[in-house]
């Protein structure tokens, strides 16, 4: 049977945005390096995402030298944001949880209210070692996170993704697809494994760095998003809410927190530990 490698990584430096794919990342407690440690936030101070706005999947952001951001948009100049100095934080709202990040600086919030045409603040996640817990049902003490949605990282495969578009193919909404992978906004893409072969798992090993897997992966409206055009459609949820129901979710991919810190890269054998 073929060993599991890593497919691809990938990193979102500004939650919600599109990001890049590195040939290797540090693994940090909180997730990937640069990874959701910056995030838009509404006039109200809840973060924004693509649940809303999905036009934030037509903005892209990139990882500057020393953790800064250079952000581009359609119709708008790109624009690079340094890290801003954690003189003073404000408190945002993540999923109705407080969390204490540091404002960017007028221009960033100029560039987002201007693209997004409502009010709109950049901030950054200075100290994720402190700022925000896993789930306490779900995680160990000490865990944290940035600003993804639950967990430091979330993996899925190819084969379950060949799986589900074959579903979608049979459904009624089959112009709709094959659905590409980054519907799902993974951080680690996996080869070689048997279709859903990731609800099994318990631990895993990506080079040298192992992970547990803390909860599966319950999916909402972004998977819908065209990441290339913003536009919405009805898959995968209805194929998803058909095959993939697990209670009241709607499951694609398994969320990762990992036991230590290292280096992973793309070719890297994904050993199942349990």
């Amino acid at each position: 049977m073929p060993i599991p490698v890593v497919r691809s990584l990938h990193v979102h430096p500004v939650k919600a945005m599109r990001g890049f794919a590195p040939a290797e990342a540090e693994v940090q407690p909180w997730g990937l390096a640069g990874d959701r440690r910056w995030t838009v936030v509404d006039a109200s101070r809840a973060v924004v995402t693509q649940r809303r706005h999905p036009r934030m999947a037509l903005a892209s952001a990139e990882t500057l030298p020393g953790g800064g951001v250079r952000l581009s948009a359609p119709g708008l100049p790109t624009l690079s944001v340094e890290v801003p100095r954690p003189s003073s934080t404000i408190r945002v709202e993540v999923f109705d949880t407080p969390v204490e990040a540091v404002p960017a600086g007028e221009a960033a919030d100029a560039w987002f209210s201007a693209y997004l045409e409502t009010e709109a603040r950049l901030v950054h996640m200075d100290e994720p070692a402190h700022r925000r817990p896993v789930k306490p049902e779900y995680a160990l003490p000490g865990e944290t996170v940035s600003f993804a949605d639950g967990f430091p990282l979330l993996v899925t495969t190819t084969a379950s993704l060949d799986a589900l578009n074959s579903l979608i193919a049979q459904g009624d909404h089959a112009d709709e697809g094959p659905l590409p992978m980054n519907r799902f906004r993974p951080n680690v893409v996996v080869d070689d494994t048997a279709p859903w072969a990731e609800d099994g798992w318990t631990r895993l090993a990506i080079g040298d760095v192992a992970f547990r897997v803390a909860r599966s992966c319950g999916r909402c409206v972004v998977t819908t998003t065209d990441q290339a055009t913003a536009e919405r459609g009805k898959e995968p949820l209805r194929t998803l809410a058909r095959h993939r129901k697990d209670g009241g979710r709607l499951i694609f991919g398994q969320n990762l927190v990992p036991e230590h810190t290292g280096t992973i890269r793309a070719g890297d054998e994904v050993k199942i530990l349990d």
